[in-house]
């Protein structure tokens, strides 16, 4: 990995970053010359990531934390700002896709993916905001990034995914609406949907059902992790006056 120096002088948070997207994601911003911070509940995958970045010549911190625990998005947020000064993009990726009928669905199952893809993304996005904004207002690049890891399911509801389908939607709705306040303070705020990725969010699937999703999976050339980080990427590079508000990306096949 070669250091381009395009994000120099910049700090950035990436949630869910043990693996699939959020690690990627890390990895191609730390590339741009960000310093990182990587965080997710699996200490030893965000070590093992940060020591890759290290590697590759790039700057990484780890934070093993629960976001989804109240007080911990905001002391996530602060403990960065702290140490580093300041916080100038932010990638709210974590999120889980707890897919089936609804009928057979427990209550667990819905909230988890309402806590993690909705309340936690709100409690980091709330800490954040205020940093975003003076960091827009200081930086070196005299902008800054709110980016929202939504899905292809925020746009096009379907059986078996009502509840995923509502926390999709949703975050999308919300990033637009953000997108609006805070134009003229020069925080750009944007949604990625992914269709079809090889990630591990299909291994969370309740038996039976994690069986059928993951023969679909098997059947088509999905998308790679890589894939929706260069997509993250190309959002948060782009030059001050530019502002990327949703991109869609589909696997070729994917109908």
């Amino acid at each position: 990995m070669a250091v381009s120096g395009r994000l120099d002088g910049t700090v950035a948070l990436v949630t869910g970053a043990s693996s699939g997207i959020g690690a990627a994601t890390a990895q191609a911003l730390a590339a741009e010359g960000a310093r990182v911070v990587v965080a997710a509940r699996r200490r030893d995958r965000l070590d093992a990531l940060v020591g890759q970045i290290h590697e590759d010549g790039g700057r990484a911190d780890a934070f093993d934390v629960d976001i989804t625990a109240p007080g911990h998005a905001e002391a996530l947020v602060e403990r960065i700002v702290d140490d580093a000064g300041r916080l100038d993009t932010v990638v709210n990726n974590a999120g889980v896709m707890l897919l089936g009928p609804a009928l057979d669905a427990s209550a667990e199952e819905w909230e988890r993916m309402v806590d993690l893809n909705v309340t936690a993304l709100l409690r980091v996005t709330h800490a954040a905001l205020p940093h975003l904004v003076a960091a827009a207002d200081d930086g070196p690049r005299g902008v800054a990034d709110l980016v929202t890891v939504s899905s292809v399911a925020g746009r096009r509801a379907a059986a078996n995914s009502a509840v995923y389908n509502l926390t999709k939607f949703g975050v999308t709705a919300f990033s637009e609406a953000l997108r609006q306040e805070l134009a003229e303070s020069h925080v750009r705020v944007g949604s990625v949907e992914p269709g079809a990725v090889d990630t591990e969010l299909a291994h969370h699937i309740r038996p039976g059902v994690r069986e059928d999703t993951q023969a679909w999976l098997d059947s088509i050339e999905t998308l790679k992790a890589e894939d929706i980080a260069d997509a993250i990427h190309y959002m948060v590079t782009r030059a001050r006056h530019v502002a990327i508000n949703e991109l869609l990306v589909r696997p070729t096949v994917q109908k």
